[in-house]
């Protein structure tokens, strides 16, 4: 179980799948979304949750007031969990879990997001990664802020044209890598 830090769900606990996930830390999400709020970038947003795993992120920004979360999520286990969660914090209004490897689905999809956050399993390869972010660009909304949660040890991120890298920070072995759609 992991819980979700502040907001309307504030002290709130979602399952977390039992394997094949690495859920973001309490530390790093409090980082994270501590910025995210002081950018005010959370009010509204329409937010992309990309391998999603348990939902935190994504339930997280919901909570601090994001309009909108899609969760994309292939690992059948973890949509489960995800879908549980949803429910039962009944947030389901609101959200869209869709059970599909990244790629493929921002391959086709049409939406446009205020917010992106992704958190890649860390032994992905650097050029899907970077397929996945080229893919990601054109649906993001102009200033739209990425955040990419990813290995330290794996280096700076792949950004490709249309998303400008702007810093990152270490936290342990996670790496918080910021960037803006231009």
């Amino acid at each position: 179980m992991t819980r979700i830090i502040a907001g309307s769900l504030g002290g709130r606990r979602i399952a977390v799948p039992p394997r094949g996930t690495r859920p973001t830390t309490d530390r790093v999400r409090e980082a994270l979304f501590s910025r995210l709020d002081h950018e005010d970038a959370l009010r509204d947003a329409r937010v992309v949750d990309l391998y999603a795993g348990s939902g935190a992120l994504g339930i997280e920004a919901l909570s601090r007031g994001a309009a909108h979360a899609t969760f994309v999520e292939s690992a059948s286990s973890a949509a489960r969990v995800l879908q549980g969660s949803v429910r039962d914090l009944g947030v389901g209004s609101c959200t869209r879990l869709v059970r599909e490897k990244v790629l493929p689905y921002l391959g086709r999809a049409t939406d446009t997001w205020d917010l992106a956050l992704l958190d890649p399993p860390y032994d992905i390869a650097r050029e899907d990664l970077a397929a996945v972010l080229a893919a990601l660009a054109p649906r993001l909304a102009p200033g739209a802020p990425v955040v990419l949660e990813w290995s330290a040890r794996a280096g700076d991120a792949p950004w490709p044209d249309g998303i400008e890298g702007l810093r990152h920070k270490d936290y342990g072995e996670t790496r918080l890598h910021w960037a803006v759609a231009r």
